[in-house]
């Protein structure tokens, strides 16, 4: 699916990349004139995402390896992996905490991982150690726990004020015990425990995964002969080199939608819009003001995570190309969330599932269950660790060596009277099993509009369809087509309004609820609504043109679709920043009583320091924030950073000092 061919050699060549749960895109780009050159779409491959990264250079076709001098990749994998619980696993050391606190107000499970276990230690408020740090314990449990576990995490109460008892607690570990481990001080600064107790431990969970696409995105890189410094797409949109990203993979999470709004602002020259991305699983909304994308300062949030990590201010639906369309218990047509293959490309690869279809399609009583378009399919061989003991999940298996199986054929060949009784999600997880259905994509073939795989099977699953609904085609795919255009608007509202996406009671009661659709599909007879977005939609993805034209006629808005609008998330993965930020802290050091201020701690990253006089702390606070930014940014890549300061006062002599390096990514000389 390439949309350009490569038309010359720069001696600046950038490759960017970005892996979604669909496709992988690529873009090449002459860096100083900021000019897309190339693009291409390949589909991801989950169970090896080096193959869709190796099939997007291939296709590029760069005459000239050696003039890349930089390649950047955005990528959903931390995201996914949270999201469906594949991280690695975990051990949490809680210092400090309070069981029964966390038990009363039930957070045990926003800890990312059931490994957590509780030691004394831990400081308050003031900096000041509540009890003496339990490292008998702590070496005792890690004795226990280390052959069971691939990380080791570790947060103690209120470590950014004192990080003392998880470097005591990091130094004694690594005596003993080889895993990684991470320290939540070292992640964020804030104050909430839970939150920073959970970044860490996702943090812990991802490290083994990044680490292992970072290998693999350089072997396929340095297969085509490219030697070029590697950088990866932080959530908020900027860049970190991929040796900080190998440390802190919870920073990608977001990356993928954050590198969709930074390219979408990049081929568009726009500072102030609406960002859709359109994919085959999701589509996400981001905004651009003052041509900067919206940040979201309280954490991102992850499934049912929240974390401490700064990320683009996002909302993700499940909505897409390849959005599952199938009956819900009222018989009513239903898009998504799910994301399935569709059956135009799956009958593509096995041309026996059109052969399948056929008969079904032409059978008009009694009418064909539209349950027949579900089919499941072998993705490959589980591995000795997956392999199951149970025996329906191994007949499944053995079944679906011989090809993709509709469901209701499924249930029959194993006895079974009801899908649910499969019991196989596991399988569907760990993507050993595939599961195939009608989708967007398949009713984009029928039309013509896109259509690179098979189109008769899709149009036989719209006939079964119509079929069993007893509705002309034309009915059911402009329902479709609308349905999807409400969908999307309602996101928008919700985002718009609510910036933490919660529910919300914009349109509860009767009288919003009529005015939505009579504003998105007038019918009062004297009574005309209707609801402006003042910005422009810019579109986004490869299904961007088709199902926001609709979206953005009812908001009385215009829709841009930059060139190489489709593979706008590569051309964000290059298109940012390297940014860098530190923060130290300043406190008083009060004495036992509570009353006297006898000193001023200096808490940084590293550990903290004592000094007499306020203005001695804030000198030195000052100093080592400055340089630490920088240092930090030169070694994250950055050309020639400037870096920004500013002084927090939260009160009672507490001080907070914040540097922010900024600078271009450094190019290979």
């Amino acid at each position: 699916m390439a949309t350009k061919q490569n038309k010359s050699t720069s001696k600046a060549l950038v490759l960017g990349i970005d892996t979604g749960g669909t496709y992988t895109d690529g873009v090449l780009l002459e860096y100083h004139e900021r000019k897309v050159l190339a693009s291409y779409k390949s589909l991801t491959t989950k169970q090896d995402f080096s193959v869709g990264i190796k099939n997007v250079i291939k296709a590029i076709n760069i005459q000239d390896p050696a003039a890349i001098q930089m390649v950047s990749v955005s990528t959903t994998l931390a995201t996914n992996a949270i999201a469906e619980g594949k991280g690695k696993q975990v051990a949490l050391f809680l210092i400090g905490y309070d069981p029964e606190l966390v038990a009363s107000f039930k957070m045990q499970k926003a800890f990312a991982t059931p490994h957590f276990f509780y030691f004394t230690g831990g400081h308050d408020l003031y900096g000041q150690e509540k009890n003496d740090l339990d490292l008998p314990a702590i070496l005792e449990k890690t004795a226990e726990i280390k052959g069971q576990v691939d990380a080791i995490a570790i947060s103690s109460y209120f470590s950014p004020l004192n990080s003392e008892h998880e470097i005591q607690a990091y130094n004694a570990i690594s005596q003993v015990c080889d895993l990684p481990i991470v320290l939540g001080h070292q992640l964020s600064t804030k104050l909430g425990s839970v939150e920073r107790a959970t970044t860490a431990a996702l943090n812990a969970s991802l490290i083994g995964i990044l680490k292992d696409f970072i290998i693999a995105v350089r072997h396929s890189t340095e297969e085509r002969g490219i030697d070029a410094p590697l950088m990866v797409v932080r959530g908020d949109g900027t860049l970190m080199s991929d040796e900080f990203a190998a440390r802190s993979p919870v920073e990608t999470i977001h990356s993928g939608p954050a590198a969709s709004a930074i390219g979408g602002r990049f081929l568009s020259h726009q500072d102030d819009a609406l960002i859709i991305d359109i994919g085959g699983t999701t589509t996400d909304f981001a905004l651009i003001q003052n041509g900067d994308v919206e940040i979201s300062e309280e954490g991102a949030t992850v499934s049912t995570y929240k974390t401490a990590v700064k990320a683009a201010q996002l909302l993700s639906i499940g909505l897409g190309g390849d959005s599952h369309i199938a009956l819900d218990r009222e018989k009513n047509i239903a898009i998504g969330p799910a994301r399935v293959v569709p059956l135009s490309y799956l009958a593509y690869q096995y041309p026996q599932v059109e052969k399948g279809l056929k008969p079904l399609a032409e059978s008009s009583f009694p009418p064909i269950s539209p349950l027949w378009l579900e089919h499941w399919f072998l993705l490959r061989e589980p591995d000795e660790e997956q392999k199951t003991k149970r025996a329906r999940e191994n007949d499944l298996i053995k079944i679906l060596r011989e090809g993709p199986k509709p469901v209701p054929e499924l249930l029959k060949e194993l006895g079974l009277l009801h899908q649910s009784q499969l019991g196989v999600d596991e399988l569907l997880r760990q993507e050993i099993i595939g599961v195939a259905g009608f989708t967007p994509t398949d009713l984009l073939h029928i039309d013509g509009r896109h259509s690179p795989w098979n189109t008769q099977a899709a149009i036989y699953g719209l006939d079964i369809l119509s079929n069993y609904l007893s509705w002309d085609k034309a009915g059911i795919t402009e329902f479709i087509w609308s349905h999807t255009t409400e969908i999307i608007i309602r996101a928008i509202l919700v985002f718009l309004n609510d910036p933490k996406h919660q529910p919300t009671a914009l349109l509860s009661n009767s009288f919003s609820h009529w005015f939505f659709n009579n504003s998105i599909n007038p019918a009062h007879p004297q009574l005309e609504t209707s609801i402006r977005l003042r910005q422009p939609i810019i579109g986004i993805g490869a299904p961007a043109k088709i199902f926001l034209k609709d979206v953005a006629d009812k908001l009385h808005t215009n829709l841009i679709l930059p060139e190489h609008y489709q593979a706008a998330n590569a051309v964000g993965a290059i298109a940012g920043s390297v940014m860098v930020e530190e923060e130290i802290l300043i406190y008083p050091h009060l004495s036992k009583a509570g009353l006297d201020v006898i000193g001023y701690y200096v808490q940084a990253s590293n550990g903290r320091q004592e000094f007499d006089e306020l203005d001695d702390a804030l000198n030195h606070a000052r100093t080592q924030t400055e340089e630490r930014a920088l240092n930090a940014a030169l070694r994250s890549g950055a050309d020639n950073p400037q870096v920004t300061m500013e002084e927090i006062s939260d009160g009672l002599d507490t001080y907070r000092i914040q540097a922010k390096a900024i600078g271009n990514p450094r190019l290979k000389r």
